[in-house]
């Protein structure tokens, strides 16, 4: 038996993954929209502890049509389990689709029409459930739940706030350069195990018993963790949940790049 996420069968979500914002409102030459929008990860049954905030699907999203399913979203699974988190959690993003060029989601974090449907979502997530915390990771995930926190249900919310660095962070700003990852990652960590001590209090072991571990200097194999079937739509294999990079946008040119996401079988997935 394979579990999976059933969808948006109930309301208000039937009704947001409806009548959500297209290229009128998201700038095509800021952002992919020919790839559709992914909008969420994880229980929309109001039993999530704590609401994750990310920035924008990548070429996995893209596939498996829910958010952090990458490098980034196995390193947030690892961040979970950390806390005892195996499935209360929901997840959502600040953007509907991936940002094109990288100055694309600071032109537009704050633009109305984007900020106005992403804070339907919030809304519909913290409004009577279970969410104890919230945790944004990178800042333009802080910028979407402040401008929330402004608004009269945010401003009506008691809930734990934590701002950590994006998980891909190191990533990003090292450019192959494998000290400065080093030291960013070092200091990304040492950031995560700060919120980590915040949150446990709130909404530790929700799941599981808390890890008492806390992260070292560099991210190990074991502060990885898989997606769950449960998490993904019904009919994906199980290995789009692992933690083999399996998609990857591929193409000669910026234009067929774009248009292109090419995806493999993990050796280990193939009969």
């Amino acid at each position: 038996m394979v579990d999976f996420d059933a969808g948006y069968v109930d309301e208000p979500f039937a009704g947001l993954c409806r009548d959500y914002p297209g290229a009128a409102v998201y700038p095509p030459h800021d952002f992919r929209v020919e790839w559709g929008p992914v909008f969420h990860r994880g229980r929309l049954d109001g039993r999530a502890r704590i609401l994750l905030l990310g920035q924008d699907p990548g070429p996995h999203e893209a596939i498996a049509r829910r958010i952090l399913v990458g490098e980034a979203g196995q390193r947030v699974q690892g961040f979970l389990a950390k806390l005892g988190i195996q499935r209360s959690y929901v997840m959502v993003n600040a953007f509907l689709y991936s940002v094109y060029g990288q100055q694309g989601g600071e032109h537009h974090v704050a633009d109305p029409g984007i900020a106005s449907y992403r804070n339907r979502w919030l809304d519909a997530l913290l409004a009577g459930g279970d969410v104890g915390a919230v945790v944004a990771f990178g800042h333009l995930a802080d910028a979407a739940w402040r401008a929330w926190r402004d608004t009269p249900a945010g401003e009506a919310s008691s809930v734990t706030y934590v701002h950590l660095t994006h998980p891909t962070q190191p990533d990003a700003v090292s450019r192959g350069d494998q000290a400065r990852f080093a030291a960013a990652m070092k200091a990304m960590l040492a950031e995560w195990n700060q919120g980590l001590a915040v949150l446990a209090p709130v909404v530790g072991g929700a799941d599981a018993p808390v890890d008492p571990e806390p992260y070292g200097t560099t991210l190990t194999a074991a502060d990885h963790a898989t997606i769950p079937a449960g998490d993904l739509p019904a009919g994906l294999p199980v290995w789009m949940g692992g933690l083999t990079t399996w998609a990857d946008r591929t193409g000669t040119t910026a234009a067929l790049k774009r248009a292109t996401i090419a995806v493999t079988v993990p050796p280990e997935a193939r009969p």
